[in-house]
């Protein structure tokens, strides 16, 4: 078995990808491509690994791939400069980025209008700093704060593409997709749904942590640590997102050397021996 495998047909994961393109609403006729689509290829991939080797069956695991490589739709047509400006500048001033975080800091807020009461609270102070919260703008608030709502409304616009691709869409895709921003949405789900999330979401962050064009992009983050990456998986158990089988599983494939390849794509550099070192050591934790 592939330690890290893409089981759609490359052909079909090329087309997928591409539904991440976006029109430009300032210059019509042009397409945004769709931001770091080999992020979302390498997550699917690792995602495939640790549902494998959580014994999910095969069909179900190569359903599940498709869904893991459009897990970042939601943000299509991201503007790379605008979207970093916007997210280093809260980061900055202790602002939460995530729902969930925003709602606990801010029970007021009306369920789902996140990026409302953001701009609402800071378009004054960042227009100040020359930050103009336009349309444009508020968009690429709404691609963090209001997740859910934007890629509920990306999936209405590509399901007849995926029809066309002969893609079989489920609503438990749908669902996984939203869970690191909305775990409340899969309250009451079936067993397997929430493993597939938690999974989607464990392999999302620990490539996103190793990712350096996400980290110079958005994070304002000038090096990219594999033991932050586990830490930060650690922190995900700790608050109920994850479960430790799913990331006893992850840090097993990695021991084994299931995403060495991966990684290195993502940091854009081969693996340091003291990062291999760390791997080969990652089950032992």
């Amino acid at each position: 078995m592939t330690h890290a495998p893409l089981l759609v047909p490359r052909a079909l994961a090329s087309k997928l990808l591409h539904l991440y393109d976006y029109p430009d609403p300032r210059r019509p006729g042009r397409l945004i491509k769709g931001y770091d689509c080999p992020h979302a290829l390498r997550t699917a991939r690792m995602c495939a690994a640790v549902a494998q080797r959580m014994g999910h069956q095969p069909a179900r695991v190569k359903q599940y791939q498709i869904a893991c490589i459009l897990h970042d739709l939601g943000r299509a047509g991201l503007d790379r400069q605008l979207f970093g400006r916007i997210w280093s500048w809260a980061r900055a001033h202790g602002i939460p980025t995530r729902p969930r975080e925003w709602r606990a800091i801010h029970p007021e807020t009306r369920y789902g209008r996140e990026t409302e009461a953001f701009v609402a609270s800071y378009k004054e102070a960042m227009e100040a700093t020359g930050l103009v919260l336009d349309s444009w703008a508020c968009e690429q608030v709404e691609m963090r704060l209001g997740y859910a709502r934007r890629l509920a409304t990306r999936l209405r616009i590509v399901k007849p593409m995926l029809r066309d691709l002969a893609v079989t869409w489920s609503p438990w895709m749908g669902r996984i997709m939203l869970y690191y921003y909305y775990p409340e949405k899969l309250e009451g789900a079936q067993p397997w749904v929430r493993q597939l999330a938690e999974i989607l979401v464990a392999c999302e962050q620990f490539e996103a942590y190793s990712n350096q064009r996400r980290g110079r992009d958005y994070y304002a983050r000038r090096r990219e640590d594999l033991s932050e990456a586990f830490a930060y998986l650690e922190a995900l158990q700790r608050e109920g997102i994850l479960s430790r089988p799913v990331v006893l599983a992850l840090r097993a494939l990695a021991a084994e050397g299931a995403f060495d390849t991966l990684l290195a794509q993502a940091k854009g550099r081969p693996l340091s021996r003291g990062e291999r070192r760390l791997l080969r050591q990652a089950s032992q934790e």
